[in-house]
């Protein structure tokens, strides 16, 4: 794979993309929320069972535990949820994406959200230039969140495909498992992830080596342990 100075300067940009729609999503949900949003959040996430439920079913939904991680810190950034309770939505995330990784060992099928980021612009843009205050906050909001796939689909196309390059990774075979080998390859896995930007990405690739013989399971499931690590 050839990579280039000016594809690192498309991944540094893709990168900033991503950020500016965490930062625009934080800004607009600080200011649209107000008491009874910061209620109703409360109220999903006090109890720690419904909060690693909340993980899992906003996962489903968006299909990205990534994204998921990203609107929680959010959340945590505008006061909304503290620390406590944001660690559960982000176990119940992990999970979501492993089950996600099954959807896709299955079927083969994930919907992108990516695919309704104009349409959400197109709404919110109107809310932005002409609504009120509270309307131009969840405009904001809506707006943000819109560049916040944007900016996760431009990361995936600029950094290097190793997900249809798998034999680049076939080296690792030749290692025996062992309690060193599984921590180096909960590492693989986590900087696998942060590469591709995508955990469901990161499992079908570990999916693909232990189907193929160059790695056994336990490293397999030490591989995938690190990309929920990765994916965080």
């Amino acid at each position: 794979m050839n990579y280039s100075l000016f594809d690192v300067l498309v991944l540094l940009g893709a990168l900033g993309f991503f950020i500016y729609g965490m930062k625009i999503m934080s800004e607009g949900i600080q200011k649209a929320a107000g008491q009874r949003l910061r209620e109703i959040l409360g109220a999903m996430t006090k109890n720690r069972f419904f909060g690693v439920l909340t993980g899992f079913l906003i996962t489903s939904l968006v299909q990205s535990s990534s994204a998921t991680t990203v609107m929680t810190v959010s959340f945590v950034n505008a006061g909304l949820l503290s620390l406590m309770e944001s660690a559960g939505v982000m176990m119940g995330a992990n999970i979501g994406t492993t089950i996600t990784a099954w959807i896709v060992s299955y079927f083969g099928f994930k919907f992108k959200i990516v695919a309704i980021s104009l349409p959400l612009i197109a709404i919110g843009l109107p809310m932005l230039l002409l609504g009120g205050s509270k309307v131009k906050s969840w405009g904001e909001f809506i707006i943000g969140f819109a560049i916040l796939f944007l900016g996760l689909d431009a990361l995936k196309n600029a950094v290097p495909n190793l997900k249809e390059n798998p034999e680049v990774l076939s080296f690792l075979s030749g290692f025996d498992s062992g309690l060193m080998t599984n921590l180096l390859f909960v590492g693989i896995g986590t900087l696998v992830t942060i590469i591709v930007q995508s955990s469901s990405a990161a499992m079908t690739l570990t999916f693909v080596m232990c189907n193929n013989g160059w790695i056994p399971f336990p490293l397999a499931a030490a591989m995938v342990l690190g990309e929920n690590i990765g994916t965080t």
